[in-house]
């Protein structure tokens, strides 16, 4: 499993087709991408080091607090293209991301995961849907969480 994860002032995804959009405030904005062999263990070791990131500011201006502790939101938005294969020519090969019927399950148990070690509700994208993503990256802060090789 791999993630980009932002810190944002503000994020949205709007899913036009199906009249359908989900926005946080101050929080993480999460691009989740899955591959065939991503276990329970890899969604629990994701979400618990999205959830546990020092990343937001504390009294002192320093990257110190988790989202936990200021009061943020995350939105998770699945996207397969974190897993595109550019070694050869100038077209992507996405052959390593897992297909739809292993992906979204994976997506809704990562998505469960995260609220419980959240402790609140989170936004979501809708699976496979043309998605249209808005943020306001606040720093920027931009870090891949990979749980294969655990960085």
């Amino acid at each position: 499993m791999r993630v980009v994860l932002q810190r944002v002032a503000e994020a949205r995804v709007d899913v036009p087709a199906e009249n359908y959009s989900s926005s946080i405030g101050k929080g993480l904005l999460v691009l989740a991408a899955f591959v065939d062999g991503d276990t329970v263990a890899d969604l629990e070791w994701v979400a618990r080091k999205i959830v546990g990131m020092r990343i937001f500011d504390d009294a002192d201006g320093v990257m110190n607090l988790p989202v936990t502790e200021v009061g943020g939101e995350i939105l998770v938005v699945s996207q397969f293209t974190l897993y595109a294969s550019t070694a050869k020519g100038n077209r992507p090969s996405y052959i390593k991301a897992a297909k739809p019927d292993v992906a979204v399950p994976l997506y809704e148990r990562f998505c469960g995961i995260v609220e419980e070690y959240l402790g609140a509700g989170i936004g979501r994208g809708i699976f496979g849907a043309d998605m249209k993503v808005s943020l306001l990256n606040d720093g920027p802060v931009t870090i891949i969480v990979d749980s294969k090789i655990k960085e």
